[in-house]
């Protein structure tokens, strides 16, 4: 809700801004923002950095909201680009001044850090909001504004961007591949990097923690439910064959179905490929008897196998991930992308970034094609404008995308890239695949 008012002849607007979805503290650990706000505070070393985009310059005066379990004296430093406004807050005292003023000189984003200097009780208070107001605040200042969709969690996981590849039309594509390059420096914790999605699952590479990577492999089960326990056993994902150490599963949250994964140390800037293979089973047709059509659910034979494959070249050969059968499904790859995103909201305010390069596709006729163009788009977390941190487009002949790290210049959704075609066939016997 926007408040609007006059100071010397201009137009000054007020927000205010929940911590619960657009703060972070320097230590990740602690866990110390709820959708509530700060909360449990006690350590002067934790810092907080809440993030607001702004796209006018002019006057931003801040002041503490919602503030409660006040015990003792407090003080506390906020500041902007390097310049602090302390305030003291008192057990019993009413908090209704602003912590201060600040220009603000350029538009983009800008960090509000809260240090905590010195308290006589035990913790620091808790802090449930900013309120903002100023001549550089308008409808365009973004942020995320409440929590109604969970997005509290999904604001703070930052968006998600991906790379809508343009397939030929009237193509029947059996095979799918990638190749896929994270920069030195940009395997940051709680990063998916998808190299293989297609209508039905993905396949990438994932920065589960300082001491795991995995290798991850999932397909969606037709019947739509977020608990794998309420699929009824004919929609059930059937694992056909998996790799050496690979682990299969169920997985749910986000829609639920069959998982695979491998654990595996791969290394930011060296390049990985992968292959992904489906095919339809062989249907025989059972036609409806009231109207004798026939659709994917009166087929006999209703399943699709999906099989990937990844290759290091650390180890220099193809590995077989996993094969998972999917019923009430007939049909070959389609919608085939890459994304990336954050899947840790505690690293949301972290920069990451990949390269997808050389993507091809085998059709049923035996024939190699080189897909070049793709349609760069961001999840609802961007479309509504709480996060404008997310890019994609071209850099050294390959497509990236980059999201999080509340960087300014962001790339307009539904943008269309063409590279260079590269040329670069697979060199792949198929037939000697595992």
């Amino acid at each position: 809700m926007f408040l609007h008012t006059l100071v010397f002849g201009q137009q000054t607007q007020s927000i205010v801004v929940p911590l619960g979805g657009n703060a972070y503290a320097n230590s990740v650990n602690e866990r110390l923002i709820t959708r509530n706000g700060i909360e449990n505070w006690s350590n002067t070393n934790t810092t907080f950095k809440v993030y607001v985009r702004f796209v006018k310059t002019g006057t931003l005066t801040v002041a503490l909201n919602n503030v409660t379990k006040i015990n003792g004296e407090n003080q506390l430093s906020l500041g902007i680009k390097g310049q602090y406004k302390t305030i003291s807050i008192i057990e019993g005292k009413d908090l209704v001044a602003p912590v201060g003023q600040w220009q603000i000189k350029d538009t983009g984003y800008v960090a509000i850090e809260i240090k905590g200097l010195k308290k006589t009780g035990a913790q620091f208070p808790n802090i449930g909001n900013l309120m903002l107001s100023g001549t550089a605040i308008n409808e365009q200042t973004s942020y995320v504004k409440n929590n109604e969709g969970n997005f509290f969690h999904w604001g703070r996981r930052g968006p998600s961007v991906h790379l809508n590849y343009q397939l030929p039309t009237q193509t029947d594509a059996e095979w799918f591949y990638n190749e896929v390059t994270v920069p030195k420096g940009e395997d940051v914790i709680g990063s998916y990097f998808m190299a293989n999605g297609f209508g039905e699952g993905y396949f990438g590479i994932q920065v589960n923690s300082a001491t795991e990577r995995r290798i991850l492999f999932s397909v969606w089960s037709p019947f739509t439910t977020d608990n794998p326990r309420d699929i009824p056993e004919s929609h059930k994902i059937k694992m056909l064959k998996k790799g050496k150490d690979v682990h299969t599963g169920e997985f749910g949250n986000e829609g639920s179905g069959g998982q695979s994964y491998l654990k595996y140390n791969w290394k930011a800037g060296n390049t990985y490929k992968f292959l992904l293979h489906a095919v339809p089973g062989t249907a025989v047709p059972k036609p409806n008897p009231k109207d004798g059509t026939v659709d994917v659910e009166n087929l006999k034979d209703s399943t699709t196998t999906y099989t990937a494959y990844f290759f290091a070249p650390e180890l220099n050969e193809w590995q077989l991930i996993a094969s998972f059968k999917r019923p009430k499904t007939q049909t070959y790859l389609k919608r085939l992308h890459s994304f990336l995103e954050n899947f840790i909201p505690e690293y949301g305010d972290q920069s990451r970034k990949v390269l997808f390069s050389n993507q091809w596709i085998y059709d049923t006729k035996g024939k190699w094609t080189e897909l070049n163009t793709a349609r760069f788009t961001t999840d609802n977390t961007g479309n509504v404008n709480y996060r404008k941190d997310y890019a994609g487009g071209l850099a050294a002949g390959s497509f990236y995308l980059k999201n999080g790290g509340f960087f300014s210049n962001f790339t307009p959704a539904k943008t269309m890239f063409s590279r260079k075609e590269a040329g670069k066939k697979p060199e792949i016997d198929l037939k000697k695949l595992p």
